[in-house]
């Protein structure tokens, strides 16, 4: 099942090792089956607020997805984006096809008090 690795990066100002950080990052992909969904593209709000930018990577897996954050060549390269760019990134599971969200409501009112 695909996994993705979702982050909130905050505004920061242009530094080099920040282009160095985007020209390396596609290369670390490559042997966990990585790539970019979204990539700092412009985003609307439509709810709340949401300041700064949004990147979706997806893998296919959470095996992959942490074999990729965890490998020393990712891990050599972080450091030039968190020393910048706060951050918030999390690695999330995909649902699997055919989803149904009825199975989780009912699991839900399952634990709702009875009236």
């Amino acid at each position: 099942m695909t996994a993705y690795v979702i982050a909130h990066l905050q505004e920061a100002a242009p530094h080099p090792e920040i282009a160095e950080y985007v020209e390396r990052i596609p290369a670390t992909f490559e042997p966990y089956g990585g790539r970019f969904l979204v990539h700092v593209a412009k985003h609307e709000v439509v709810e709340g607020s949401w300041p700064g930018h949004v990147v979706v990577i997806a893998f296919p897996g959470m095996a992959e997805a942490r074999a990729w954050w965890d490998s020393p060549e990712y891990q050599e390269i972080a450091p030039l984006r968190a020393r910048h760019i706060p951050s918030d990134i999390v690695l999330v599971p995909g649902v699997p096809e055919g989803y149904d969200p009825t199975a989780t409501a009912t699991a839900m009112r399952e634990t709702l008090p009875t009236e």
